[in-house]
C-alpha cells in the first residue's frame, strides 16, 4: 500500500472507488474536486498511486491509461502517447524533461479506496 504521508491540515480523504472496481497493474480516471485524477493499482507491488491524469508534454488527459513498470525501485507511468514516464510517488519525469505531475496520497480502509486532496 502507498504510504505517502501528507502533512497539510486542511487534507480531505474523498471515496474514489472500491477495491474491487480497480484495475490489476493499470489506471482509471476519476473526477474529484472538479480535477481529473488517474488513479492506479500496482497489484505487482501490491500498492495504490494517484496522480493528475493530464499529460504536461501535450496537456492531454491521458495518464490513467498509460503503461506502469519501474526503474530500479521507483514505481513508474508512461504517457501512452508521449512514452514519457513520472514517478508515481513524487511525481518526477524520469524521462529527463524538467516537469512533474501532482501526486495524491491514496489510502485503503475496508475494502474502500480513498484519494487525499487539499480543501
Amino acid at each position: 500500500m502507498n504510504t505517502q504521508i501528507d502533512l497539510q491540515i486542511d487534507l480531505q480523504w474523498l471515496k474514489a472507488c472500491q477495491i474491487e472496481d480497480a484495475i490489476e497493474n493499470g489506471g482509471v480516471c476519476l473526477k474529484l474536486n472538479n480535477e481529473q485524477v488517474a488513479l492506479f493499482y500496482f497489484a505487482r507491488r501490491n500498492e495504490w498511486y494517484a496522480t493528475q491524469n493530464e499529460c504536461p508534454h501535450k496537456r492531454q488527459m491521458i495518464l490513467s491509461r498509460g503503461m506502469l513498470g519501474s526503474l530500479g525501485e521507483t514505481p513508474k507511468v508512461a504517457c501512452p502517447f508521449h512514452k514519457k514516464t513520472f514517478a508515481l510517488d513524487t511525481g518526477e519525469c524520469l524521462s529527463g524533461d524538467e516537469c512533474a505531475i501532482k501526486t495524491y496520497p491514496v489510502k485503503v480502509e475496508n475494502g474502500t479506496v480513498y484519494i487525499g486532496m487539499t480543501a
